[in-house]
């Protein structure tokens, strides 16, 4: 037996992984939900010992994550654990083949990394050859994949088919619940009552406002209070007698030297130094520039390849430098503090790196809120818990195309790159026009700060920016949208906050089109004062202004520019492109989910095999299964296309935007009626209780293009929209009222 007692959620996580690797009737896929924190290598290991007891002759190939020698670690834990387990590496595999009964630690890298030789011909036989010499044997494969999301590559797809394992075993943290077999969740509260990890999580406990002077300042406030909190936590461990020290994580953004050299002086003057040792740092040594800090500065004080330097529970350190994200598997439950610096205004915080301040260093809770939670200090705005498709959801299958259907021939529109001129007069006189009629705003340059004030722009010289507060007891919870913030209110600084200008103004540009100059151009000639025509001018900002409005006020910007690019636009001449033939590809990889009941093919579709279980509401829309059933039902349908979203194999049509901007769309359906007329079809939102679930900007504009091309090349066309489960069509002029009489039912249209 395992030389350690099971919690009851550990127990569960065992008993059913050996339920469903034993019985018939289980999904080869099984995908775990395990929190950080929560034993996930203890379940595994007991997992296996209880497994092989019962089939000692399968083989185990446990899948680790590249970075961290997290199969070291996951081996060291089993020969701990269960010492008579036997184990063995990619190396054993090589040289000498599978094991019965053996339990092989392969890490990712070792085989999907450019020039490995585990999948290279040479003289050892590589790993495919030992696979296929296990087969041969008749050999019976488990498959565990530790944090698959960091390796899932077509490489490491390959490896996986090749083992064709009796069953696969996926591990995560935040797994998606709509998994493509069995699924399993250890719930964080059961992790907490089993006192494995702390019972809350605080997220700036203490800063409800604050006043910034400059940027450095952030860093200043943040490092003063998690060194509050930490003298508050040794504290409270003294007084219950333990010899434990806890431990600050201080994560910095990327290329920031300036910054990681403005914190160790901080530092210094509060008493933390690498000379005295309370201050250690841990950098990679993938760059140049990490490199020389290392020899040049850090020297022994870097605990990269010492870790029992600081994660013993009583080693020296109390702060501990980063940047991005610590190794895979990192362990050091004396840290309780984490320090979030950034980059720039628009940093996001991965929720996950909680999972670091989480343990309980003696796997118990004390009674006092100050040792039993950890703290977080950050003023990040916008929080990301990424959540990770087991097996994607969902998996691809690869089609192949009726032989009737391979007479299909149409025409496809392609962009004309000599057609991307912009007359930058006439663009910013539209978007002006357009700014002074969404606001009212006229040439009385006070009178429209008022206007936009009261539109919820703001202005002035100051930043203002939320933070997440609050006491949180899951990782869920931190994601939530009801969460309560503080505000910080910073001065903007020209040379400081160039960076996040540039930042928004690169986050306005992706959403219309144009180059990032273009793009400023405007901005300056529309608010900077003494910048452009004067005419065009809605606001006189100076510089500060200027620049706290574009950082305050991006979303709204960006809101603002992409209405304006959706506005109906006469399609231009510019819309010459080049046309070419389109056949439908002689195969193509649908998704679908495997397991659906009661799978039937629709034979109406120019594919053989196509099926029910490739129009699920996993990822197609109410319209499109709607559509698909109806031609499936409707004997006047003679062939059904499903077209791809993007790339040249598939049919295009070219539509411009209020920016004079040449876009592609892709209709979603070629229909071939019994009759042998064509329909394209594009499918759209459509309206429920009343209101319009369309979300399409553009819609307008593509319409009138779609309507051109369908006349010029003789096609039927449509837009489809679904409401109250019946399907209309609409040829004529685009209205998002669906009562408008534009909008006709589909099949007295299809069935005419």
């Amino acid at each position: 037996m395992i030389g350690l007692k099971l919690k009851n959620f550990q127990e569960k996580a065992v008993d059913f992984l050996f339920e469903k690797t034993t019985s018939h009737d289980s999904k080869p896929k099984i995908v775990v939900q395990s929190p950080t924190g929560s034993g996930k290598t203890i379940i595994l290991v007991a997992y296996i010992e209880k497994y092989l007891d019962y089939h000692e002759d399968d083989i185990i190939c446990w899948f680790c994550p590249g970075k961290g020698e997290l199969e070291e670690q996951s081996e060291e834990k089993m020969h701990r654990f269960a010492p008579n387990l036997k184990t063995g590496s990619l190396f054993d595999i090589l040289s000498h083949g599978f094991k019965s009964g053996t339990t092989y630690f392969i890490n990712w890298e070792t085989i999907t990394k450019k020039d490995n030789i585990a999948i290279k011909d040479s003289e050892r036989k590589n790993l495919f050859e030992r696979i296929a010499e296990a087969h041969q044997k008749r050999k019976n494969f488990i498959v565990i994949i530790d944090e698959e999301h960091q390796n899932n590559t077509s490489k490491s797809n390959d490896i996986i088919s090749s083992i064709n394992a009796k069953y696969e075993i996926r591990v995560s943290a935040t797994p998606n619940k709509r998994v493509v077999g069995e699924f399993h969740e250890i719930p964080e509260i059961d992790v907490i009552n089993e006192e494995l990890i702390t019972r809350f999580m605080y997220i700036n406990k203490g800063i409800e406002s604050v006043n910034v002077l400059n940027p450095k300042n952030e860093a200043e406030i943040l490092l003063e209070k998690a060194d509050e909190v930490r003298k508050q936590i040794a504290q409270a461990y003294e007084e219950e007698k333990e010899n434990i020290r806890p431990l600050v994580l201080i994560q910095f953004p990327n290329l920031n030297d300036e910054l990681i050299e403005f914190v160790e002086k901080k530092l210094n003057s509060m008493g933390y130094s690498y000379e005295n040792k309370l201050l250690a740092s841990w950098f990679s040594a993938e760059n140049k520039e990490d490199k020389e800090r290392k020899s040049k500065k850090l020297g022994k004080i870097n605990i990269g390849e010492n870790e029992d330097s600081i994660t013993k529970e009583n080693a020296t350190p109390v702060f501990l430098l980063f940047k991005q994200a610590l190794a895979t598997g990192w362990d050091c439950p004396r840290a309780k503090v984490l320090v979030k610096l950034r980059e720039n205004m628009s940093d996001t915080f991965e929720i996950q790196t909680l999972g670091r301040l989480r343990r309980m260093p003696k796997a118990r809770h004390y009674g006092k809120d100050i040792l039993d939670c950890s703290y977080l200090y950050t003023f990040d705005e916008k929080y990301k818990l990424d959540v990770i498709k087991a097996g994607s959801g969902f998996e691809t299958q690869r089609l192949f195309l009726k032989d009737e259907a391979k007479t299909i021939k149409l025409k496809k529109e392609l962009r004309n790159q000599d057609g991307n001129y912009v007359d930058e007069q006439l663009l910013r006189n539209r978007i002006y026009e357009f700014f002074k009629d969404e606001y009212s705003l006229d040439g009385i340059k006070q009178d429209n700060r008022t206007k936009l004030e009261n539109a919820g722009f703001i202005l002035g010289t100051t930043l203002k920016r939320h933070y997440l507060i609050g006491k949180f007891s899951t990782l869920m919870q931190v994601n939530e949208e009801y969460a309560q913030f503080g505000v910080m209110d910073m001065e903007v600084n020209t040379h400081a906050h160039g960076i996040d200008r540039q930042h928004c103004v690169d986050a306005i540009k992706k959403h219309i089109g144009l180059s990032y100059d273009k793009t400023h151009q405007i901005l300056k000639t529309l608010f900077l004062k003494g910048f452009g025509n004067k005419r065009y001018k809605l606001l006189n900002l100076n510089l500060r202004e200027f620049y706290a409005f574009i950082i305050n006020n991006v979303d709204k910007l960006k809101e603002d520019f992409i209405k304006f690019s959706g506005i109906k636009h006469k399609q231009m001449a510019f819309l010459e492109n080049k046309v070419e033939d389109f056949i439908i590809p002689l195969e193509e990889h649908y998704r679908y989910v495997p397991f659906e009941p009661n799978v039937r093919n629709l034979e109406s579709n120019v594919y053989k095999e196509y099926n029910t279980s490739m129009i699920t509401d996993d990822f197609r829309s109410t319209s499109e299964i709607l559509f698909e059933k109806y031609c499936e039902n409707n004997t006047n349908v003679k062939y059904v296309y499903k077209n791809g979203d993007s790339g040249q194999q598939y049919l295009s049509v070219v539509y411009g935007t209020n920016f004079d901007k040449q876009r592609l769309f892709y209709p979603d359906y070629i229909i071939q009626l019994k009759d042998d007329s064509i329909w394209l079809i594009e499918t759209k939102g459509g309206e429920k209780n009343g209101q319009s679930k369309n979300i399409d900007v553009q819609i307008e504009n593509k319409f009138e293009a779609f309507k051109e091309f369908a006349i010029k090349h003789g096609y039927n066309f449509g837009f489809v929209r679904d409401k109250n489960y019946e399907l209309y069509l609409n040829n004529t002029a685009y209205v998002e009222d669906m009562r408008d009489s534009s909008w006709k039912l589909l099949k007295e249209i299809f069935e005419h």
